[in-house]
């Protein structure tokens, strides 16, 4: 292992919620959910106040207003959440020219050789820290440690507004005591199948030999044999690639209908979930694709705080994109969904999975 490597993962505490209750004073100290209130609206991020209903990213709006129903929902403003997060990328690059953004809200730092400030990385991190409060009002965690793998989780440990140093000396230790659902790329289908196996934490992890996890879970189940081990020689990657789980089709005829356009992104929607489901690897980061007559494309991307788990988050994530930009979509001969920011894309090598179900009689021109 590299251990002499300094890798710092910061992650924006609630930061689209944060963004409105900095600008909008009277919602402080309120529970609120940003994203659409409707029927088919869908949380896009909480404060932390309304998680303690249970209210999270990515849950259907009435299922939050059901959990919370003094919940407050503001309108995403998602290119004032695009210009804080150059904002915050920006205080990154003084540091270190090496820097993975994941989204909007997170990013990868390696500070091995920082361009400025302390050599020490809680030092740079704690800065780090300290520059995005004083220059934007929000709160950052921070996770530090000597590969990706335990920086990211780090920065769960003390959440919100807080940072976790994982050394060398203390990876193993506290790797053996993490419940297996806190590590970063078993989803909700392998932790049950894992305490099937009487895995709980770590330290039941650990006895598994290599060839049995990949027996049992195929590729990945190498990198659980690694990760246990505190192994991770992923370097952070400035031009890093994203993978993603996506479905599209070509039509025939254009779609001019949106009623019929919906009906097209509900399909191509249980198509990507069940995807999701059985690679057991869902993604926060949902793209709508449409491309029109005259074969210009456009995309239009969402990003959640968690991943998208349900079908029905999925499809009205999907509907609500279209809405949003029907007047620049118009008719359509192709419609696509999409769905990256995977929790497994770090894990290992990732995914790549993109099918066109096209018709044989449909073909792309």
């Amino acid at each position: 292992m590299k251990e002499g490597r300094k890798i710092i993962h910061i992650d924006m505490d609630a930061f689209y919620a944060s963004v409105e209750q900095r600008d909008h004073p009277e919602l402080r100290g309120k529970p609120i959910a940003v994203g659409g209130s409707g029927m088919r609206g869908v949380v896009a991020s909480a404060s932390y106040e309304a998680r303690k209903y249970g209210v999270r990213s990515a849950m259907p709006s009435v299922t939050a207003r059901r959990l919370c129903p003094q919940l407050v929902f503001v309108r995403s403003r998602f290119d004032v959440y695009r210009d804080v997060s150059l904002q915050i990328r920006d205080i990154f690059y003084e540091y270190t020219d090496l820097v993975e953004p994941l989204s909007l809200d997170e990013a990868y730092l390696d500070v091995t050789y920082p361009r400025r400030g302390p050599q020490s990385a809680t030092l740079v991190a704690e800065e780090i820290r300290r520059r995005i409060r004083e220059e934007t009002g929000l709160t950052a965690s921070a996770g530090v440690s000597f590969n990706k793998f335990l920086a990211k989780v780090a920065s769960d440990v003390n959440k919100p507004d807080g940072i976790k140093v994982i050394t060398p000396e203390e990876a193993l230790p506290f790797l053996e005591e993490l419940p297996i659902e806190a590590f970063h790329g078993i989803g909700k289908v392998t932790a049950e199948k894992m305490h099937r196996m009487g895995i709980f934490k770590g330290a039941d992890l650990r006895p598994y030999s290599e060839v049995e996890l990949a027996r049992r879970f195929g590729k990945v189940g190498r990198h659980y044999y690694r990760i246990v081990r505190a192994e991770d020689e992923r370097e952070v990657n400035p031009n890093r690639i994203r993978k993603s789980i996506g479905a599209e089709r070509t039509y025939k005829e254009d779609l001019t209908d949106i009623r019929e356009m919906k009906e097209k992104l509900s399909y191509l929607a249980e198509v990507v979930y069940k995807y999701m489901v059985k690679a057991d690897n869902y993604g926060r980061t949902v793209t709508l694709k449409a491309k029109m007559p005259d074969f210009k494309a456009i995309t239009r991307s969402r990003t959640f705080s968690t991943e998208i788990r349900s079908l029905e988050g999925l499809e009205a994530i999907a509907h609500e994109l279209l809405e949003e930009n029907k007047e620049d979509i118009g008719s359509v001969r192709l419609l696509g969904i999409s769905v990256s920011n995977l929790s497994k894309e770090q894990a290992a090598d990732g995914i790549q999975l993109e099918f066109d179900f096209e018709n044989q009689n449909e073909e792309e021109e």
